[in-house]
Parts: C-alpha cells; structure tokens; sequence
C-alpha cells in the first residue's frame, strides 16, 4: 500500500481535514455568489421580465436536478475510485461550471454550464465520506461539525462577495469562483493523500447510486408519518422563497446584486446564529414539538409580510423578526428523529435528505413560474409578492398537519 492510499485512522491529518473544510467552503460561497447575480446576469440575455423568470427557473432547475440525481452516484464512484480523484475532479468541474457562465454566449451554453454545476456540486456526501476515512470515531462529530460551519460560513460570504462584485460587472463574480476553485484543485492535488485504500473499495453498484432509493424504503417504513410530510412541504416552499427571491426584489423594488447581495449575507449570518447558538436554548425553553408548531406558523406571517411589504428597506426588519423561522428544519428532523424507531433511523434520515433535494427542484420551478404570470406589472403591485404568498399558503398547510401530529407531546421511542 502506498502512503497515497494509506489512511489516517490514529490521527487526523490537518492538511487533508482543512482541503475537505475549504472545499465545502468554495461550494457554498459559488452557490452563494451565484444567488444575487445569476438571476440578473439571465436578464442581460432575455427580451422580457417573462422569459427571465423561465430561463432563472431552468437553469435552478438544471442544478438542483442534476445534484439530487448525482450526490449518491458520486458517493458509489469514490467507493469504486477513491475519494480524492472524485473531489479534485468535482472541484475541476466546478471550476469549470463558473467559468462558462463568466463567458456564456448565449443561455444555452449557460444551462450546459449549470448543469455540470449540479452534478460537479454534488460532492458534499464525497467529503463527509473522506473526512470519515481519516477521522478517528470519537473525532468524527466534531469534524463533521467544522463542515456544517463551513458550509454556513460559505453561504455568508458568498452572497456579499457576489453582490459587490456583481456591482462592478455581472460576469465578475463567475471568474473569481473559477479562480478559487482551480487554486484549490492544485492544492488538493499536490498536497492531500488519498483516504481510502484499494483494499477498502467496492464495486460500482447502479443501486447504491439510486436516488429514489431512501424515499423507496420510507415508503415501506411509515414510521415517521406526517412529520416527513410537514419536512417535505416546509422544504418546497423554503426552495421556493430562496430561489425566487432576487427576481423577486428586483422586480418589485428594482433590487440590484448589491442590495440583494448584503439581505442574503444577513440570511445566512441570522440562520449560523440561531442555529448555532440559540436554537438549544430554544428547544430547552419550548420543547421541540411546540418550536415545530411555532417555528412553521412564524414562516406564515413572516413570508405573508415578505409578499406585501410596500418597500424594498422593510424586507430587513422582517428577516429579523422572522429569526423562529431558521428553527423549523432542524425542530422538524428533531421530532421526526424522536418519532422513530431505531432501526429505521438511517432510512428515514436519508429519505428526508433526498426530500430536501427534490425541493431544489420543486421550488425553483413554482417559485419562478409564479413569478413569471406577474412579472409585467409595475413596481408596487401587491400580485408581484405572488411567491412569498405561495410559501406562506404551504406552511399554513404544513402547520395543519403539524397540528394535528404535535398538538400532544409525542413520547420518544425507545432505542
């Protein structure tokens, strides 16, 4: 075995921990620089408000499709190939996703772009699968923690770094993620070893790489019931607000990648402290069943004051009086965990990630087809906050069924 294959199971290895961190960390600040910019870049190329809400709707449409088809088929082909080619060769790919957008001559090559995008961009489960290669058990949490604060700090600085750059020219923020993304590709080459040896792989498997699968076994486990029913109704219309909301903006309040740029920063750095910080808090004060009901009926009246607000400056003081609504997805899973039993925890849990990339694409489409009915009339017009009245409609549909599911505590299965 050479020391390329051999892994690292005593101690982490730092460099190969921070290449995983920063990897994830490039994901989300392309996919967070993307937010602002991507949707008014469509509309240099477009004739009408109309067809930019199309085209903004195929091309999220594209990636989040090609993500939710593609994250298990990566994770099967670094069991077979290893995780270290898969990762270089997604970051590559990533790279060259952005810079196709920076150069697009027209929205064709664009969707080809972002389609490569989604299926590049699906290497999430690749790093959590090399971190736990080299990671001993009782360090894994707290890696696979640093993760998840890398992928919160991507998602705050992305959207900023999109907004100010895509204030200098719109195709600027596509180069500089292409940049990063090769630096850190060369990086990964040169310096970080393979995690999983040759005699640990296993061979491609077309079921493995099934998506549908984890919703398949659900179907066959009913044991989390409408509680995956109200996760699956609060993601679609979570997916619909967020990929919706720059048109959204910048048709209602004439928004550009700046001011959207700075509301998106404030998103992401409001949900790393509330669900970072004060969410335990919160759960210990309420329960996690009455946080569900209260997190979920806040989404209504917050997404319902989103649709009306007559100014585009009242959109802030609402993102943070809506702070109960970064609550819902981690309360929901939470209770869904509790509802379980232990031998369908592992089902269950992938099935709601699967739900959660199905959103992706279900939201982009509703989101911006909404949009596009409305997208002539003139700033101002209530109709334009069509979308957010959208999501609000289904979480008042997912407070219903939660309602009735949590109304009396539900008792903690055994395990």
């Amino acid at each position: 075995m050479t020391d390329l294959e051999a892994p690292a199971r005593s101690s982490t290895p730092a460099g190969s921990v921070w290449f995983v961190l920063i990897a994830v960390f490039i994901d989300m600040v392309g996919i967070g620089v993307a937010f602002p910019v991507l949707p008014v870049l469509v509309g240099a190329y477009t004739s009408s408000r109309e067809m930019q809400a199309y085209w903004n709707m195929d091309l999220s449409v594209a990636y989040g499709l090609m993500q939710f088809l593609c994250a298990p088929m990566m994770g099967a082909i670094s069991d077979r190939f290893g995780r270290r080619t898969v990762l270089i060769a997604a970051i590559v790919g990533l790279g060259l996703h952005y810079f196709l957008i920076a150069v697009a001559p027209s929205l064709m090559v664009m969707l080809i772009a972002r389609l490569m995008g989604g299926m590049t961009g699906a290497s999430f489960s690749v790093a959590n699968a090399y971190l736990a290669d080299i990671t001993p058990p009782e360090q894994r949490a707290k890696n696979f923690g640093l993760v998840g604060a890398a992928f919160g700090l991507g998602f705050i600085c992305g959207p900023m770094l999109g907004g100010v750059l895509g204030g200098i020219n719109l195709h600027l923020p596509f180069y500089v993620a292409a940049g990063i993304s090769l630096l850190n590709a060369i990086y990964g080459y040169f310096a970080v070893p393979e995690s999983l040896p040759v005699s640990r792989r296993s061979a491609f498997s077309f079921a493995k790489a099934n998506p549908f699968r984890a919703l398949v076994a659900l179907i066959r486990h009913h044991a989390a019931g409408s509680l995956v029913v109200v996760y699956a109704i609060y993601f679609v219309a979570h997916m619909t607000m967020i990929q919706s909301w720059v048109l959204a903006t910048h048709f209602r309040f004439g928004w550009g990648t700046f001011d959207n740029g700075v509301l998106l920063f404030c998103v992401g750095l409001l949900s790393t402290i509330v669900q970072g910080g004060l969410l335990g808090r919160l759960v210990k004060r309420f329960g996690e069943e009455r946080l569900v009901l209260m997190a979920v009926s806040s989404n209504v009246v917050i997404q319902t004051l989103y649709g009306i607000a007559p100014q585009g400056w009242m959109m802030f003081p609402i993102l943070f009086a809506g702070f109960l609504t970064f609550t819902a997805g981690p309360s929901i899973q939470a209770v869904v965990s509790k509802s379980t039993d232990p031998s369908a925890q592992g089902i269950t849990m992938g099935a709601m990630q699967s739900l959660s990339s199905l959103a992706g694409v279900i939201g982009p489409l509703l989101g911006n087809a909404l949009l596009a009915q409305v997208a002539d009339l003139p700033p101002g017009d209530v109709r334009l906050g069509i979308n957010f009245f959208a999501c609000a409609a289904l979480n008042l549909l997912a407070f219903a069924i939660a309602w009735r599911r949590l109304a009396k505590p539900i008792p903690a299965v055994a395990s």
